[in-house]
């Protein structure tokens, strides 16, 4: 797979992640939720300081670590997926790649940029050691709510496939609760994120036969 098209497949699922994203922060209130299909497949706009699927680790400072991180890594794939290109690897392979390296640099945008372009957004309050909500429909504005690499990522996708099933009471540990399946809002990038590693998982042996076949050849000598 050439470069330009790797380049194309990026720009391209960025600028849908993007778009998606500045629809629901202009439009939604946050902890607004609306059905799509159904009632398993709904948009519900929440913010998340962390990292995919609602993990979040400390305050402020963390935020920002995590946002260097995710800066470090992008610009990491850059070089990786630069170099793979050039060594013609299995396509699928390197679409998984984009894939994550696309998601990544989603979310990153998110990290780095909102809180200085939009009005509204989530704040850490060092006082309380909490982030703190906000109230109507966020604009567009210059200062923002917050500093560079102290945006929050914007996640919708609602997938609670089943709700409020009440697990057998012979389960170890959770008998007897109830609990939601699929529970995590996330976005655009998480989705690619997730589906790149789970199809470098599942087909792997597909884009390395050569690997797969040297290790039986070292195992029959």
């Amino acid at each position: 797979m050439k470069g330009r098209h790797i380049a194309l497949i990026v720009v391209l699922l960025l600028v849908l992640d993007q778009v998606f994203k500045f629809y629901i922060k202009l439009n939604y209130h946050l902890g607004e939720e609306h059905n799509i299909i159904g009632n398993w497949f709904r948009l519900n706009f929440v913010e998340n300081p962390g990292m995919a699927w609602g993990w979040q680790f400390g305050g402020g400072i963390g935020k920002m670590l995590l946002t260097l991180f995710r800066l470090g890594a992008v610009i990491w794939g850059i070089f990786y997926i630069r170099k793979i290109s050039r060594k013609k690897l299995h396509p699928g392979f390197v679409l998984c790649v984009s894939l994550i390296f696309a998601g990544a640099a989603g979310n990153l945008i998110d990290s780095m940029f909102y809180g200085m372009i939009f009005d509204k957004g989530l704040v850490f309050d060092p006082a309380l050691k909490v982030w703190t909500d906000y109230e109507g429909v966020a604009a567009l504005s210059t200062p923002g709510y917050s500093s560079f690499l102290h945006g929050v990522v914007v996640d919708m996708l609602y997938f609670p496939i089943i709700q409020h099933y009440r697990l057998p009471a012979w389960i170890p540990f959770w008998g007897g609760e109830t609990v939601n399946f699929f529970q995590y809002i996330f976005n655009l990038a998480d989705a690619y994120i997730s589906v790149g590693v789970i199809a470098l998982l599942i087909w792997q042996k597909k884009f390395f036969p050569e690997k797969d076949s040297a290790e039986a050849n070292n195992k029959t000598i």
